[in-house]
């Protein structure tokens, strides 16, 4: 063997040496702080959706303080201080004022907005959850085409059907009524696609055949299983027409005239328009309103929530 053969390999040896000195080193770069670089981009990625999410409640939050803060201010405080803080706490006065101002009408439009939001909801909640029933458990002629109707219906503007509603009830004589504004909000095409979809999952068809094969009938059978295999799709539409009712303006400001038959948002729009052109400025009443306008929709929310329970661990044990 000549003196360059044994070089060769020696040379080889320290070239791979050098290669796996190099590797390890790079491994130890990557994990000097014991964790992979898999790691670090995933914990980034994590802090940036946190900072995302933090930014979105931000935003969520900001308007409801500033009218939390805005309800406790006069109209010299409204004018003069931080839109984002307090100055001088006035708030029980400004609740008081609004309760008792031009003879309590805020109570009345209050009590009008519950039986538009109540009553309404519940109705829309029974006939969309039967029609959702339908069209998913029971085959019919059209049925096809009933569905196309019910998609095509919710993908319309409400406000485009308002003008033909408004000349519809003046046909037949309930513009300024109280049906007027309950009987567009009984009727919700979104409403019937949802409680079709739900049922779809939730209403099992070998548990309505043998209802039917105990005797049955069918409205037995709709109002003892369906509706409690349907609790919470059930509170989901009805939360969701309370809530459209209930923040509802322009078909109330369409179709209401009489001042005592308004909503809340129509009479907190009416009171806006004047507080200028009025003796007493109602700018702080305004805002005070509409902070009392949304505690009935937190403490709405707050008892809905039982449903929405119910509706999981009954899936659950399904």
């Amino acid at each position: 063997m000549t003196l360059l053969d044994k070089t060769v390999p020696v040379a080889a040896s320290a070239d791979k040496s050098d290669a796996g000195g190099g590797h390890t080193r790079r491994r130890r770069r990557q994990h000097d702080d014991g964790l992979p670089v898999g790691h670090h981009r995933s914990r980034a990625s994590q802090l940036l959706v946190l900072a995302g999410l933090a930014l979105f409640a931000l935003y969520s939050v900001a308007p409801v303080w500033w009218l939390l803060v805005s309800a406790t201010k006069d109209q010299q405080g409204l004018l003069y201080s931080n839109g984002l803080w307090f100055s001088d706490f006035r708030l029980f006065e400004n609740i008081e004022t609004v309760l008792t101002y031009n003879d309590g009408i805020f109570v009345r439009w209050l009590l009008n907005t519950l039986l538009y939001a109540g009553v309404g909801g519940f109705a829309c909640m029974l006939v969309s959850v039967a029609a959702g029933y339908a069209l998913s458990r029971f085959d019919f002629p059209g049925r096809r085409f009933g569905m196309a109707l019910v998609v095509g219906s919710f993908l319309l503007p409400g406000a485009l059907l308002t003008l033909p509603m408004y000349l519809l009830f003046t046909e037949i004589g309930l513009v300024d009524t109280a049906w007027a504004v309950l009987i567009p909000t009984v009727i919700s095409p979104f409403s019937v696609y949802l409680a079709k979809i739900y049922a779809d999952g939730a209403v099992p068809e070998e548990l309505i055949e043998a209802a039917r094969i105990d005797g049955a009938g069918e409205l037995r059978i709709f109002f003892t299983i369906v509706m409690r295999l349907m609790t919470t799709g059930a509170a989901t539409v009805f939360l969701l027409a309370f809530v459209h009712s209930w923040n509802g303006f322009f078909l109330p400001l369409t179709m209401l005239q009489g001042e005592d038959k308004w909503t809340l948002s129509v009479g907190l729009f009416a009171w806006n328009a004047k507080r200028t052109s009025t003796e007493v400025d109602l700018s702080a009443l305004v805002l005070t309103g509409a902070l009392l306008s949304v505690i009935p929709l937190a403490i709405f929310m707050i008892a809905m929530q039982r449903y929405w329970k119910s509706g999981v661990t009954l899936g659950a044990l399904k």
